[in-house]
């Protein structure tokens, strides 16, 4: 695994953190610890919320399972296009109602960029691989009704 890949495998999978992503075999907690590059899997949680066991995985170690955006149902698209639309129609109705000339381009930029987040972070609450990562070799494709 290249130094990018392992870059951007990281920068996808605390992205996703709090979304209860997969990998291998469960569903896992975890802490990150940039310096080492790795992240920490807590096991065994008892009922007292207390460690029984903490191991270390490398991120090359890592392959999250996730879903082709092709797996996306009629249902998904309609919410996703509603977030995606609504999130746009709100900066196009505040951009109309205030811009002249480039006194607001500023907000403006705002207002787009949580539009994207907005999406991106539906994408990640549900799990799609938005970019390609299966491909990549650097995620595994989720059985369906994993992340149900």
């Amino acid at each position: 695994m290249t130094q990018e890949e392992k870059e951007l495998l990281l920068k996808d999978l605390c992205a996703r953190l709090p979304y209860g992503i997969k990998f291998l075999r469960e569903s896992w907690n975890y802490e990150w610890d940039q310096e080492l590059s790795v992240i920490e899997v807590l096991e065994d949680i008892d009922k007292d919320g207390y460690i029984n066991n903490t191991k270390v995985y490398c991120v090359e170690d890592i392959k999250p399972y996730l879903r082709p955006t092709s797996s996306m149902t009629e249902e998904e698209e309609v919410e996703f296009n509603t977030i995606w639309d609504g999130s746009w129609d709100k900066a196009l109705d505040y951009s109309i109602s205030t811009i002249t000339e480039d006194k607001n381009s500023e907000e403006i930029r705002k207002l787009e960029i949580i539009a994207c987040l907005n999406a991106i972070n539906w994408l990640n609450a549900h799990h799609f691989d938005y970019q390609d990562l299966i491909g990549k070799g650097l995620a595994l494709e989720a059985p369906e009704g994993m992340y149900k």
